[in-house]
């Protein structure tokens, strides 16, 4: 597919834009705010660092179909921690943002940003890459080769503890 390409810094407001829709998507309700801001902020200054550790994949929308937007993003991290046997040089890689615009839904664009990402990683040495998926998208995550390897847990430790 083409029109699939790496992320710059001026993409940040439009990750975010393709973040807040997914939240909505996940949760069911609109979940705008100041984070909104902070996440734009951190990608740009991420996607400009010379290595970057964001990795950031994107089509562009229609040009005809408004001001200047992203049609989708798959955005991920690699995380360096302590050398595993499954993993020599430490590096593991997350993804925390796949997401198409509802404009450009079912053209193929989570697939393939995705594909790019995966890419991304294996090009960086990382071995492992983890994901949290919602049903709706599972399948495609499945078909991509991503098979579950543990129980996730998660704790708040900013919540006061009772």
């Amino acid at each position: 597919m083409s029109g699939i390409r790496r992320a710059v810094p001026a993409d940040a407001p439009e990750i975010a834009r393709l973040r807040r829709i997914m939240f909505e998507a996940m949760h069911q309700r609109d979940e705008s705010g100041p984070w909104e801001a902070e996440a734009a902020r951190m990608a740009a200054a991420q996607l400009a660092r010379p290595e970057p550790r964001l990795g950031a994949f994107v089509v562009d929308g229609d040009p005809g179909a408004g001001p200047a937007h992203l049609a989708a993003c798959a955005v991920g991290r690699v995380e360096e921690r302590l050398p595993a046997p499954v993993s020599p040089a430490g590096r593991f890689g997350f993804v925390f943002s796949v997401c198409t615009d509802p404009r450009y839904r079912g053209r193929g664009y989570a697939r393939a940003t995705t594909e790019a990402l995966l890419e991304w990683f294996r090009s960086l040495g990382v071995t492992r890459v983890d994901l949290h998926a919602t049903e709706e998208a599972e399948g495609m995550y499945r078909s991509l080769g991503f098979r579950e390897h543990s129980i996730a847990l998660s704790l708040d430790v900013s919540a006061p503890r009772g």
